[in-house]
């Protein structure tokens, strides 16, 4: 199965960060040079172990994924940034 963006994910979703993608569709706007280095900068590499912990309701937005063994929430429109290997995908 090829990588699927981790905002696709729902709760309990486990996998391997792939890539970060840094273009202005997976984020929007200008702003994705910062954000998808940013996020490589808190340890978004391929290779991580990731999972998805909790969705806030409604919404979904943010979630909390845990990678590796540290808890981050991230918002729906920075985690389509990161691709991910799902585990029995």
């Amino acid at each position: 199965m090829p990588p699927v963006s981790l905002a696709t994910l729902r709760k309990g979703a486990r996998g391997t960060v792939m890539d970060v993608r840094d273009d202005a569709q997976s984020l929007g706007d200008e702003s994705q040079s910062t954000v998808s280095r940013r996020l490589l900068e808190l340890g978004f590499i391929p290779g991580e172990p990731i999972e998805v912990i909790a969705e806030i309701w409604p919404g979904g937005d943010p979630m909390a994924v845990r990678l590796g063994r540290t808890l981050f929430a991230l918002r729906r429109r920075e985690a389509g940034a990161v691709l991910v290997s799902v585990e029995g995908g």
